[in-house]
């Protein structure tokens, strides 16, 4: 299984590596469709889907979203920015517990009554 890496803002970064936010969100658009859904090349053209509009409509409907297989990840790392790999204090390794597409917590960043991928962190690993 490969790892899935994301990129933070310091906000979010030092949330995460304080152990209070416990997911991220990434947009419902065709290139976090492609990224984290398995055989999305697949899937899509059988639903579809061609366009960013076309995954947010097909995202509101629960039966479509619960038959996404998303791709299995091993771990997420999260970075603060874009540091070089020797750089371990931006570098956050986290046990990766799952997708899911739904709405996420305002305080986290996420819009209210938005719908996400939402990314979920597990127990830190190093």
């Amino acid at each position: 299984m490969s790892n899935l890496q994301l990129s933070l803002i310091k906000q979010w970064f030092d949330l995460t590596k304080s152990g209070e936010k416990t997911e991220d969100y990434r947009e419902l658009n065709l290139y976090w469709f492609k990224r984290l859904v398995f055989n999305p090349e697949k899937v899509m053209p059988y639903m579809g889907i061609e366009t960013d509009s076309d995954v947010l409509l097909v995202c509101k409907d629960s039966f479509w979203s619960k038959l996404f297989g998303f791709k299995p990840f091993s771990e997420n790392i999260m970075t603060l920015g874009y540091p070089k790999s020797e750089d371990s204090e931006r570098i956050l390794k986290l046990e990766h517990k799952g997708i899911e597409i739904r709405t996420g917590k305002p305080e986290w960043g996420a819009e209210p009554n938005k719908l996400y991928f939402v990314i979920k962190h597990g127990s830190f690993l190093q």
